[in-house]
């Protein structure tokens, strides 16, 4: 999916240098998927979902969720209050919630590998997505009370952005609202995420493993991947 004259969206993938200062040991790997055949969740997601769950089930003092809550309390976020998204999923594993395919895939994967992933829709973008540390005056969409609102990050806060405004405020904890997957989704920015000691191998691993899910949901899907912050 190219942008600015026919560069793929991948290469215009920034990690901001306050980010990486706070956390030089910060890297993503990031897949885009153009192509997809969304829908509802179906016996394969369900199965995607239950397997995960059973699999971490102990995992809530796994040294990478251990990582992420020491990488919230450095930017001034309470990981008790608001939990890195894969701590949060993991407390669910006995019930994680089935969305849709595509979300449900990643969703399993990311309780599987214990490792954090965000999934955005790419038509619903503006511009480059790039990790930055927030000014505290960047729009983020949400629903409250059932209504469309405008919330805004603190400053300082680690936030992923485009050029509308905050796509997922705290690093990983909530997405907005413009950039969620639904089950018209045709393209979707998948942003898996990792800090020390978690294996870069392992990283790739999980890759490749939802990479074969959603090859599963749409046998024709174009994939493309990079991994910045370790090169």
């Amino acid at each position: 999916m190219p942008i600015d004259g026919g560069t793929h969206v991948l290469d215009q993938i920034v990690v901001d240098r306050a980010v990486r200062e706070l956390r030089p040991d910060f890297a993503v790997l990031a897949i885009t998927a153009e192509g997809l055949a969304n829908g509802p969740s179906d016996d394969t997601a369900f199965d995607w979902l239950a397997v995960a769950g059973e699999r971490s089930r102990d995992a809530q003092e796994h040294p990478h969720v251990l990582a992420w809550r020491e990488a919230y309390q450095a930017f001034g976020a309470k990981p008790k209050r608001t939990r890195p998204s894969v701590d949060a999923l993991i407390r669910r594993a006995d019930s994680l919630p089935a969305i849709n395919k595509v979300v449900d895939a990643y969703n399993a994967v990311s309780v599987e590998y214990v490792l954090p992933i965000g999934g955005e829709d790419l038509d619903g973008y503006s511009g480059a997505a790039r990790l930055v540390r927030a000014t505290g005056d960047e729009a983020f969409d949400v629903i409250a009370s059932g209504e469309p609102a405008v919330e805004h990050p603190a400053p300082g806060e680690v936030v992923w952005r485009d050029d509308e405004g905050v796509t997922c405020r705290r690093w990983n904890w909530r997405q907005c609202v413009r950039t969620r997957v639904t089950e018209d989704t045709k393209n979707v920015l998948f942003l898996l995420e990792r800090l020390e000691p978690y294996p870069l191998d392992r990283l790739r691993e999980a890759g490749d493993d939802l990479v074969a899910r959603l090859r599963v949901i749409s046998p024709d899907v174009r994939i493309r991947s990079r991994l910045i912050g370790a090169e």
